[in-house]
């Protein structure tokens, strides 16, 4: 089955979790070295570039939310 692109879509959950069979980047690695230095992050990226996905992947992680098998 073919993948869509989530044009549009800025959260976790309705990627992810929806299981609506979305490509999706992975970036729980760096969202977890982020958490676990405590650093500050600039995040000087284009328009469409992942922001607020990855803002949405953080809240995610903090609120215990996993990917539903």
């Amino acid at each position: 089955m073919e993948k869509k692109l989530p044009i549009g879509i800025q959260t976790f959950e309705e990627i992810r979790v929806k299981k609506e069979n979305y490509i999706y980047v992975d970036k729980t690695e760096y969202a977890l070295d982020l958490i676990q230095t405590g650093t500050y992050c600039l995040m000087a990226r284009p328009k469409k570039f992942g922001k607020s996905l990855f803002i949405s992947t953080l809240k995610a992680i903090f609120e215990g939310k996993k990917e539903q098998r």
